[in-house]
């Protein structure tokens, strides 16, 4: 665990992962996808369909980095995804549906601490957003989750999605900022080791309380919510 002063003195920018950490995604999907699948007649939880979805999503979202070919919007890695696991569940369905359940991603509304804890940190820091969502995606999803971030960036722009080293360096290099300046925070390991690997500061909201894999990119600081994140930084 980092020294929280040297960390309050050192950065600069507090900068998000938006979909799942900003955003409730998964009690925002299983609210879009349970009416959906009960139309279908399926027997199945809608939780699981979801976290199904969502790790299809992150797996085909890292092949498409590896390939290091030319950069798959996340829409259509979602479209894919969402395709894939209709197509497990022997469920039948159009593409307009499938589009349907990608485009309320956009939708999704904060956790209930968000607001206030990022007004209480935007009173010192600057607060952006790095995400792996398509630039007009993270536009639109403004006008739902109603925060005012200083500034979001979309990964399009490094064309790769995190977590790519070039991810992080890319939106440093747009904020004009060392990398040590920026405090990555994230609900996710993945996000939180690459944001390090790259020379971010990190924080890890574990909302689950679950254990940090062992790796060397251990988090700076570990907080069980934005709230607390908040009060240790402020």
């Amino acid at each position: 665990m980092a020294d929280i002063q040297k960390l309050k003195s050192t950065i600069k920018v507090c900068m998000f992962d938006q979909y799942g950490t900003v955003v409730d995604m998964q009690g925002g999907l299983v609210k879009i996808a349970t009416p959906y699948l009960e139309s279908k007649g399926w027997k199945g939880k809608a939780n699981s369909f979801v976290t199904w979805w969502r790790r299809t999503h992150f797996e085909n979202s890292m092949i498409d980095a590896l390939l290091h070919k030319e950069h798959t919007p996340y829409r259509e890695i979602g479209f894919r995804s969402v395709c894939q696991v209709l197509d497990r569940c022997e469920l039948s369905y159009t593409d307009d549906e499938v589009r349907w359940l990608v485009s309320e991603i956009e939708k999704l509304e904060c956790f209930p601490e968000v607001p206030a804890a990022l007004a209480k940190l935007q009173t010192k820091y600057k607060l952006v957003v790095l995400s792996n969502g398509d630039p007009d995606m993270l536009e639109t999803a403004k006008k739902y989750h109603k925060m005012n971030f200083d500034r979001v960036i979309s990964v399009a722009e490094a064309n790769s999605f995190k977590p790519h080293v070039a991810t992080y360096t890319k939106a440093a290099e747009l904020l004009g900022l060392p990398m040590d300046h920026i405090l990555f925070v994230a609900n996710h390991q993945f996000d939180v080791i690459g944001a390090k690997a790259a020379g971010m500061r990190t924080a890890m909201i574990n909302r689950r309380d679950r254990p940090f894999e062992r790796t060397p990119y251990q988090p700076d600081i570990t907080l069980a919510t934005m709230t607390d994140l908040a009060n240790a930084l402020v």
